[in-house]
């Protein structure tokens, strides 16, 4: 089994996973803007507590996003300057995959669609079926309004989560219509991350540090704002 550590910062939750000998190991903290501080501590005391230095690592993967710019970035520098350093492959994993990960697990649900508030009244959003107990997407990964949002035709129930739910009530009829399960409290983790990295490493699918990039969905928007600044 491949040793893969995982960071993910792209929510207000911080957390560090570390794959080794078929066991996860998680460090799960919801600590809004102290990543930055936290982060390292966190990755520095997983791979002390099991006896495991950076070099010894097969892959480093990180949650990619969507999610907060910010936080993506701090995740995706970390683990770039980690495997860098340790010449080392990398495994950027969807957040919204991650958290349809987390759902399934928790509730056994296999039709699960996952939203991130993205601010500016929008969200970060894709649906996915449960296939051999991974997450498939059935739509690419899409920002926008709540109401314009759509759902893959032919299913009629929905288990539904993550921050973006919030605005349910916005959403279209046939939206709400669909939603039977309401799992609002989800955050992307690393163990879930780490889970669907090394369905990745298997598959060959790893990447050069300097590939393993962001994944805003709203990249003209981002850089319109900087621009104004």
């Amino acid at each position: 089994m491949p040793k893969i550590l995982a960071l993910d910062t792209s929510t207000d939750a911080c957390s560090v996973a570390l794959a080794l000998d078929g066991d996860v190991h998680q460090d799960f903290r919801v600590i809004p803007r102290q990543h930055t501080k936290q982060l390292l501590p966190m990755v520095q005391d997983m791979l002390q507590a099991h006896g495991v230095q950076v070099a010894d690592l097969d892959a480093i993967a990180v949650g990619r996003g969507p999610g907060s710019f910010a936080g993506i970035r701090i995740a995706t520098g970390a683990a770039q300057g980690l495997a860098f350093a340790a010449e080392l492959p990398m495994l950027p994993v969807s957040t919204l995959a991650a958290m349809a990960l987390s759902i399934h697990r928790a509730t056994g649900a296999e039709q699960i669609v996952t939203a991130l508030d993205a601010r500016m009244d929008e969200i970060y959003c894709c649906a996915y079926r449960i296939e051999n107990g991974l997450p498939e997407p059935l739509m690419p990964e899409t920002v926008c309004a709540p109401g314009a949002l759509e759902l893959p035709a032919g299913i009629e129930s929905w288990t539904v989560g993550g921050s973006g739910w919030c605005y349910l009530s916005s959403m279209s009829d046939a939206v709400q219509q669909s939603v039977q399960v309401l799992e609002d409290a989800v955050y992307p983790a690393a163990a879930e991350i780490v889970t669907l990295a090394r369905q990745d490493w298997d598959a060959g699918n790893t990447v050069a540090p300097e590939d393993a990039l962001p994944v805003y969905l709203r990249d003209e928007v981002a850089w319109k704002k900087k621009d104004q600044q």
